[in-house]
């Protein structure tokens, strides 16, 4: 898995701006000097849609390079070799740290009833430098994980599960409307993720400090702002303000 070395004060600073502020400077407003558009919004799956859950907003924002796998059922047809195990690996060999991203395979019916990492999964992913968890279907073990100050963006939550296999470790995946290779960042909070290549870090950071110092100006304005004039003055050079 390739990935693009990015120094812990890049980390550090990543996790002090909001997802949606992420979204703009990567791709959301291709017209904006800011916004290095990475992909185009509307066609391209570069973030979550509204099947995925934020389990633990007070935790803020988590960073880390895409550690991927695939789970589902045991398939007779395919007998797997790999385990949990082999995911261990994948966390400890990538660079930290990570978010692993785990699509759910399931007949139809099932992706709601299995809740796959638990607190013995989880304790074991965070020990290998993993801040976070996003995935498709539920989780397990919601109280203890909150414990360990551990971010899990899921399908929802539920109690047990049946038998399961991995399927495929570092593949490129698909969890709630973002398609995810191995080794891209995934930066995550209550609103949901974005991803972006790792060799565009920094300068996500700088124009991410820019878009908020600039927004920080408009928004003074606007507190301020009492008739329509005002509030279009606020608004001058935005999408929003601009004719079509």
């Amino acid at each position: 898995m390739a990935a693009t070395p990015i120094d812990k004060t890049t980390f550090a600073e990543l996790r002090k701006i909001d997802t949606p502020t992420i979204t703009n400077v990567v791709a959301t407003y291709p017209r904006d000097p800011l916004c290095l558009g990475l992909y185009n919004p509307w066609t391209e799956n570069w973030y979550t849609d509204t099947s995925i859950r934020c389990l633990y907003p007070e935790l803020g924002a988590v960073v880390g390079h895409a550690v991927t796998c695939v789970f589902g059922l045991p398939d007779p047809n395919f007998p797997s070799r790999m385990t949990f195990m082999d995911v261990v690996d994948a966390l400890y060999a990538a660079p930290k740290p990570t978010i692993l991203v785990i699509q759910q395979k399931w007949p139809a019916g099932l992706l709601v009833r299995a809740g796959l990492a638990g607190e013995l999964m989880v304790t074991s992913m965070r020990s290998l430098g993993c801040v976070g968890l996003l995935s498709n279907g539920p989780s397990r073990d919601i109280d203890a994980v909150r414990r360990l100050g551990f971010q899990m963006l899921l399908g929802g939550v539920t109690a047990g599960h049946g038998e399961m296999a991995v399927q495929a470790i570092n593949v490129p995946v698909s969890v709630g409307g973002m398609d995810v290779a191995p080794g891209e960042i995934i930066h995550m909070d209550e609103n949901g993720a974005v991803k972006f290549p790792a060799d565009k870090a920094e300068v996500v950071v700088a124009n991410a400090k820019a878009k908020l110092a600039d927004e920080d100006k408009k928004l003074k304005l606007l507190r301020k702002a009492t008739t329509a004039e005002a509030v279009r003055a606020a608004f001058a050079g935005e999408s929003y303000s601009a004719k079509k």
